[in-house]
């Protein structure tokens, strides 16, 4: 499948092996990396997978709580060239996604390399070749050297840490989103909930059916919008609306239903930001929060909003407005970020301060120099599979192209071979 052999650089012949790559190479086996080798398939393209952790979608597998479904209707959600089982919900589990993410990799014949770790990706200019070091579980280390190099590890590679004063000093437990699974453990605890966003509310939400006591940090505006509207997805009328009429009607009309479903949430300390959640989510990439249960328990008094945060004590949390909370836990849902500027060597596509590319969508899927990206469009697995479509038609094109140019040379030797004999 990979179609690969190995190449001897002499620089590195005593330090490392050197795999030469027929077709490129895709780094990051989620969604994003999947959906690119499915359409690298369906070219005729050879390629390979590498990825990280011992096997695909690791965030899905290792890094999400088990109350998890998808946010949107799975029509949205599917991957290129093979949808989701008739059967499954409209909101399928995390367990159901990542069957169809397992389903999908059997049915395209996709088998990343687990454990490499991407050290470093350069392009070399003599040579006119990617060479992409790894470093495997087992401490060793390849050179995988490539024509194309496709960015696949996604906006959510890396948990962001936020410094906040004396959180170091706090006795209680601390954890990333990343890392809790179910609310179970947290029973009859008072359990701080750092951030608002869809885990955030979600988790808060967990913790409460969990008999626990959270309390959810917000310390900016938020779009909350109800998942379903008079029993259609949200983001499906939003779709369907856009088809024909401007960003900030379809904004107004978003704004008026919810506000008929949801009521007034500004007084349960929700306040809405100034610009409408569509476009919110196009200029900054904020996307609004699809109500599943939480506003609820927000009501009832199950669920405390809480202002931001000053600083920690040892079984305290200080707030801005100077009242002080007991607690015996912090849940961190501060999200995540790329990592891409930590290892590949580039200046020009890809932006150093967060790890996206520089030009925005639908613009950032094609660098320079056989550079690619997917799965950095702020718009969830659509724009994953929309970036993954585009890449598989650009490299292909190029593949079919060099492949009949071969064939022709060969024709043509052969021909002069037969009429010399």
């Amino acid at each position: 499948m990979e179609n690969v052999f190995r190449l001897v650089d002499h620089e590195d012949y005593f330090s490392r092996r050197c795999i030469w790559v027929n077709g490129p190479v895709i780094v990051g086996a989620g969604p994003s990396g999947l959906a690119t080798a499915a359409c690298l398939r369906d070219q005729g393209v050879p390629f390979m997978v590498l990825e990280r952790a011992e096997c695909i979608a690791s965030l899905w597998q290792n890094r999400a709580y088990d109350r998890l479904k998808l946010h949107l209707p799975k029509q949205f959600c599917q991957l290129p060239n093979l949808p989701f089982p008739q059967h499954f919900p409209e909101y399928p589990s995390k367990r159901q996604f990542i069957d169809y993410l397992e389903s999908y990799a059997r049915h395209f014949d996709i088998n990343p390399r687990f454990n490499e770790c991407v050290q470093s990706a350069r392009y070399d200019e003599t040579s006119g070749l990617w060479r992409v070091k790894t470093l495997s579980a087992t401490r060793t280390e390849v050179e995988y050297i490539c024509r194309w190099l496709v960015v696949a590890t996604g906006e959510n590679a890396e948990c962001v840490m936020p410094d906040i004063d004396g959180l170091g000093d706090f006795k209680g437990e601390v954890i990333h989103a990343s890392e809790y699974k179910s609310g179970e453990s947290f029973r009859g605890k008072k359990v701080l909930v750092v951030g608002c966003g869809n885990s955030g509310m979600e988790l808060s939400l967990d913790l409460s059916n969990h008999n626990a006591s959270p309390s959810m940090v917000i310390r900016s505006s938020v779009h909350v919008l109800p998942r379903e509207i008079l029993g259609r997805s949200t983001f499906e009328l939003a779709v369907m609306m856009m088809r024909w009429l401007p960003l900030w009607l379809v904004d107004k009309i978003i704004l008026i239903l919810a506000w008929l479903v949801l009521g007034n949430i500004e007084k349960y300390g929700l306040k809405r930001p100034s610009t409408g959640p569509l476009e919110l989510k196009n200029r900054e990439g904020k996307t609004p929060v699809l109500d599943v249960g939480t506003l609820e328990k927000i009501r009832s008094g199950d669920i405390k909003v809480v202002p931001g945060i000053n600083k920690f004590g040892k079984n305290e949390v200080e707030l801005v407005n100077g009242e002080r909370l007991e607690i015996d836990a912090v849940v961190l849902a501060t999200g995540y970020r790329s990592n891409v500027p930590s290892w590949l060597q580039e200046n020009e596509f890809f932006s150093k301060k967060n790890g996206y590319p520089k030009r925005p969508f639908p613009h950032g899927w094609k660098g320079q120099a056989g550079l690619y990206a997917v799965g950095f469009t702020k718009r969830g697995l659509s724009g994953a599979s929309c970036d993954a479509l585009k890449i598989g038609e650009d490299i292909g094109n190029v593949w079919k192209q060099e492949t009949r140019q071969k064939k022709q040379r060969t024709t043509a030797c052969h021909r002069r071979c037969i009429s010399q004999f």
